[in-house]
């Protein structure tokens, strides 16, 4: 337990002029909200916003104004994803009495002047998004007098928005997601509309950042990643930083004077840090699994926070100074570092290659114990998540730990459909191919029992959301091949699920059920519909929120109903919802379920 939050003081967030952590000192309550002036200073609590409500609500996240006059607190009443929004005065440290109401996730300042967001207009919990308007709150006013930016009532077009400088951007999906407009707004004419300055680009044209008059992205020409540069009016447009083969470009983050792009190769992540007129200066290395998270820049000191974790090591704070290169641990003066659970061989991980069955290699990564035999008998757990392009990277879990610790094998298959391998790795998972995804899955498992690593009466498979798909689709595909299969918060009923909630926005993802060739290569691996009736299915868990108005829970209802009512299941199938809880699960450590 007390290994959980990591083994050193969790980084800071750095926005504005202040640093803030998230501490919990009731287990009881949620984490209550603190700031700092320095990245190693005393953490001093703001006032909890969360006074006001049942213990069901937590703050989902916080925005300062531009010059931090201002804190925003978004506010999940039930759990789910519709949030309210409470303002603090940074100076007076006290609430506003205003509060906005009905927002979907996600809020921009304008200045310390207003807010964007989307507004969320539906009757009921699981009924259709229709957050179809982007709204503008100016401090001050009455919300039902807010000014609407953006409108896609007509349309039902999904969007996202963001503000760079002193630009809103939005960024429209059209063609059921398989294409994108790009608008932009100076945020000092807000009476003004929106000014579309790219039209039907491809669904994975990626907006990186705005700097200096130039709008900064990546297209889908190249399958590795690159970046490019143009004027807003679309002329003069330059490759800034070229594809690289078989480096994946994960991210790239201005700071300062400063690029620094994330890459990801087999097994092992890079850094490589350019100068602001992209001149390349030096490449950093992480060690073999271990992945990095880039918290904040500090310009006072050139220096990048950062934290390095594998799947048996918790994150360790390093910083980086981009002008002279020094790498070097960080400690908190508040918060000590604590030794290591395990020597650091204590556990080995690889990344290696299976062949699926048409012939793709699929990288998977395997952990375990330094000298465990592989004799067939190893509890094996597998995971994949295979969707939207993700790009999984290793995640420290103590329950994992222990479980390695007692001789267990973990194993994560990068199956297709996520984006570990490129922008062909996704589409060769999505859509009409989104059943390759399970394929994949089903084959992971196959080579995991012919390599010894364990056998089928050992082998366990977990999956969350779009992976609580894939676990519950290769059960139904292939169940002797599993002993337990975990589903958490997944899809289970594809067909309706694209009815509901924000389903309709994941058309470029699963396909659209209007369409007579989409719908039947849906059904044909949705795993509700794939139910035979003389298989006893393997050992299941379903997990679920209440109130999951992403993938809501009836998903889950209706497949344990379905797996339970047939004679021939002998094996158990539990059902576990989590009591006034989103997607995420719920956030009180003592929540009913």
């Amino acid at each position: 337990k007390e290994y959980d939050a990591g083994s050193s003081y969790p980084l800071p967030r750095k926005l504005g002029k202040y640093y803030y952590v998230k501490v919990r000192t009731n287990p009881d309550k949620p984490a209550q909200l603190y700031y700092m002036d320095k990245p190693d200073g005393m953490p001093q609590p703001l006032p909890d916003p969360l006074e006001d409500y049942d213990a069901k609500a937590y703050l989902a996240s916080y925005y300062p104004s531009d010059n931090t006059k201002w804190l925003a607190f978004a506010i999940s009443p039930e759990g789910g994803d519709r949030q309210e929004v409470r303002l603090l005065d940074m100076e007076k440290k006290k609430f506003s009495k205003e509060v906005l109401t009905g927002l979907r996730p996600g809020v921009k300042w304008n200045k310390d002047n207003g807010l964007f967001y989307k507004q969320n207009t539906n009757k009921t919990t699981f009924a259709a998004d229709s957050t179809f308007q982007l709204r503008y709150h100016a401090l001050g006013t009455k919300q039902e007098d807010d000014r609407v930016i953006f409108d896609s009532s007509a349309s039902k077009t999904h969007f996202t928005f963001g503000v760079n400088g002193d630009y809103l951007f939005i960024t429209e999906k059209i063609n059921s997601g398989a294409n994108k407009n790009y608008y932009y707004l100076h945020t000092d004419s807000l009476s003004n509309a929106p000014v579309k300055f790219i039209s039907n680009a491809a669904a994975d044209f990626d907006f990186k950042f705005y700097f200096k008059g130039r709008f900064y992205y990546a297209t889908q020409q190249y399958d590795w990643g690159e970046v490019r540069s143009r004027n807003l009016d679309g002329s003069d447009e330059k490759v800034v930083i070229p594809q690289f083969y078989n480096q994946l470009l994960m991210s790239t983050l201005m700071f300062g004077d400063y690029v620094v792009c994330k890459y990801k190769t087999p097994g092992k992540y890079h850094l490589s840090v350019y100068d602001k007129d992209i001149n390349f200066i030096r490449k950093y290395d992480l060690p073999p699994g271990h992945d990095c998270t880039i918290y904040f820049y500090n310009s006072d000191t050139n220096c990048m926070y950062m934290t390095i974790s594998s799947y048996t090591l918790a994150a360790q704070n390093y910083t980086l100074n981009l002008e002279t290169g020094e790498f070097k641990p960080f400690f908190s003066q508040v918060y000590k570092a604590k030794p290591t659970l395990f020597p650091l061989d204590y556990f080995e991980s690889k990344t290696i290659t299976y062949k699926s069955r048409d012939g793709k290699d699929v990288p998977i990564t395997i952990v375990h114990k330094k000298g465990l035999v592989m004799d067939g008998n190893n509890p094996t757990l597998l995971k994949a998540y295979g969707g939207f392009g993700v790009v999984s990277t290793p995640v420290y879990d103590t329950g994992l730990l222990y479980f390695l610790e007692q001789g267990g094998v973990f194993a994560f298959a990068e199956v297709r459909g996520g984006g570990e391998k490129g922008l062909k790795w996704h589409a060769a998972g999505r859509g009409k191919n989104k059943v390759n995804s399970i394929n994949d899955v089903v084959d992971a498992a196959e080579f995991l029992i012919a390599e010894k690593y364990t056998s089928s009466a050992k082998l366990a498979f977990s999956g969350v959301s779009h992976g609580g798909m894939l676990a519950t689709g290769a059960m139904v595909q292939k169940p002797e091949l599993f002993r337990v299969v975990l589903s958490e918060m997944g899809v289970t009923d594809l067909p309706t699920a694209m009815q509901q909630t924000v389903g309709s926005y994941h058309k470029d993802e699963f396909g659209d059920t209007e369409v007579k060739e989409d719908y039947a290569a849906m059904l044909a691996y949705s795993p509700y519909q794939n139910v035979k009736e003389d298989v006893n299915y393997p050992v299941t868990l379903l997990i679920t929120g209440e109130n999951d108005d992403r993938l809501p829970p009836y998903q889950s209802y209706k497949f344990a109903a379905r797996l339970q009512n047939r004679p021939a299941q002998k094996n158990p199938v539990y059902l576990k919802t989590i009591a006034k809880a989103g997607h995420g699960g719920s956030v009180n450590y003592k929540a009913n379920t």
